[in-house]
């Protein structure tokens, strides 16, 4: 554990619990893409299979229990929740979320460090989280005005993966022997998915002007 690790795992955890705040305190999930959250859902299903089986700490436990819970609260409020469902955009929300299932299965099954069932699924969920994030953005940019809380909540998602960068290039320059090119590789994926992102969330936060996105 180091600082950089620290902080992008506390603002992982701010992310979700701002996306949270959004849908119990105002009852809505507008802007908020389902086809992510349910691709997150996934992503975290496959990545913690070993939950009940290997105990690294009590800080781990409880944070992947956090992600498990959270990511599956939120997709159940989106489709379920009387309320909350009524505030989805199902018709700007068309990315076909699918299709980037099975190509982030077979590469899984491809290339990855050990072909056993755990690691393929934790490679698996390495690929899938780097492009989990694009159905999010396509309907920002159709939706283009974007309210403060879900700007802070995207925001908050590529802040997380910018620092875990940072937090492997520390461990890099300080433990032994520490290479692990597929996380590196589609953690980098998924940051550059937020540039274009992080600027124009910069742009707005500067000209204290409402976060919009080009069509």
């Amino acid at each position: 554990m180091n600082i950089f690790r620290l902080s992008g795992d506390m603002t992982h955890l701010a992310s979700v619990l701002v996306l949270l705040l959004k849908i119990h305190t105002i009852k809505s999930c507008a802007g908020i893409s389902l086809k992510t959250q349910e691709l997150y859902a996934l992503v975290f299903a496959t990545r913690y299979l070993d939950i009940f089986t290997d105990y690294i700490s009590f800080y781990n436990t409880i944070m992947k229990l956090i992600f498990l819970g959270s990511s599956f609260s939120i997709v159940w409020y989106m489709r379920r929740h009387k309320i909350v469902r009524r505030s989805y955009d199902k018709d700007q929300d068309t990315f076909r979320h699918y299709f980037l299932v099975l190509p982030c299965l077979f590469f899984a099954l491809v290339i990855n460090e050990k072909f056993t069932f755990k690691e393929v699924m934790w490679t698996f969920s390495l690929y899938l989280e780097a492009v989990a994030i694009l159905p999010q953005l396509v309907l920002l940019q159709r939706t283009r005005n974007i309210d403060n809380l879900t700007g802070q909540y995207v925001f908050l998602l590529g802040a997380y993966r910018a620092l875990y960068i940072l937090n492997w290039i520390y461990r890099y320059f300080t433990e032994p022997h520490y290479v692990h090119w597929i996380p590196w590789i589609a953690g980098l994926v998924q940051t550059l998915l937020y540039a274009d992102f992080f600027y124009y969330y910069f742009h707005s936060w500067k000209n204290n002007k409402k976060l919009q996105l080009p069509a």
